[in-house]
């Protein structure tokens, strides 16, 4: 193969600089999409995908494009250290000054699961559950930092549980007709215990996905927080390694705590109003069903009003 010799001083062209046939037709973002890159976030790593981009003004001698690999290069910002909302906006910030001729507007959009040693609900054993999580982020007049996560959890149908108990009255009263009109405790005990449950109520995997719009000047992602406030107020938080005690505390739990998807979404909301200071959310409950092909699905926002004056 020919090798080409070339004069050591000679520069490099510089496609994305030229002036490009439409510069004058300006672009809303260009940027890469799933970066990989090693973070951390609450003291643990996160292993995340990441998009990374500006907006491209329009100018009639304006370029072609914007160098990404000077965008790749500063993420590396991100890796330094514990994720919080200053490094994000400390890299947007270096986005903008990298380029200041081409853009006004830069955005970054992580995603990623953090994992979570969670315990069980009696025995002392402890598990790790995934939570998945994005972070978007857009920095132009200001900065405007929202974080989504989503929480599995399980809940079981009030519908499905009202039918279930009708049946155990209906076959408690058949096995026992021909009975005396006395029926002793031991009788009724030993029953509960062979035949109490001739049908059981329902119950599916479900997810909430919330959404935070955070409020200027915070220090921290609040992950973790969320994360907890979420399955405190769901009630029935899937659950890691159970022992045969947990999964009894679990079913009652179950029991205990039935729910629509619409009763989740109410929860949830009343939860972030009552016990969270965002600026914004919005909320998706996802009851995947066990008894239908499809899923019920419930969705609720709020928006903190602009200041009249």
């Amino acid at each position: 193969m020919n090798k080409v010799a070339l004069p050591p001083t000679q520069p490099l062209p510089d496609a994305q600089a030229w002036q490009g046939a439409m510069s004058d037709v300006g672009l809303d973002w260009v940027g890469m999409q799933g970066i990989a890159l090693p973070l951390e976030l609450v003291g643990k790593p996160l292993m995340a995908k990441v998009n990374a981009g500006l907006n491209l003004r329009a100018s009639r001698y304006g370029a072609r494009g914007i160098h990404m690999s000077r965008l790749y290069l500063m993420l590396d910002e991100l890796t330094q250290g514990e994720l919080t909302p200053q490094r994000i906006a400390d890299t947007l910030r270096a986005f903008l000054a990298s380029q200041p001729e081409h853009s006004d507007s830069a955005g970054l959009s992580i995603n990623g699961e953090l994992l979570l040693s969670r315990p069980a609900l009696l025995s002392a054993h402890r598990g790790w559950k995934a939570y998945p999580l994005k972070i978007d982020a857009r920095l132009s007049a200001g900065l405007t930092l929202s974080l989504t996560v989503g929480v599995p959890y399980s809940s079981t149908c009030p519908s499905s549980a009202a039918l279930s108990r009708q049946l155990a009255q209906q076959q408690f009263q058949f096995d026992f007709e021909q009975t005396a009109d006395k029926v002793y405790q031991q009788q009724v005990i030993d029953w509960l215990g062979e035949q109490g449950m001739p049908g059981t109520p329902h119950s599916q995997r479900s997810w909430a996905w919330v959404t935070v719009t955070l409020n200027e000047g915070e220090t921290e992602l609040p992950v973790v927080n969320l994360i907890d406030r979420i399955e405190h107020a769901l009630g029935t938080p899937l659950q890691t390694l159970v022992k045969r005690q947990d999964e009894q505390a679990f079913a009652l739990a179950n029991g205990q705590n039935l729910m629509f998807c619409e009763d989740a979404a109410r929860r949830l909301y009343r939860m972030l109003r009552s016990q969270c200071n965002h600026r914004a959310f919005s909320l998706r409950v996802e009851h995947q069903e066990s008894l239908h092909a499809h899923n019920a699905v419930a969705e609720l926002s709020w928006q903190e009003a602009e200041n009249v004056a």
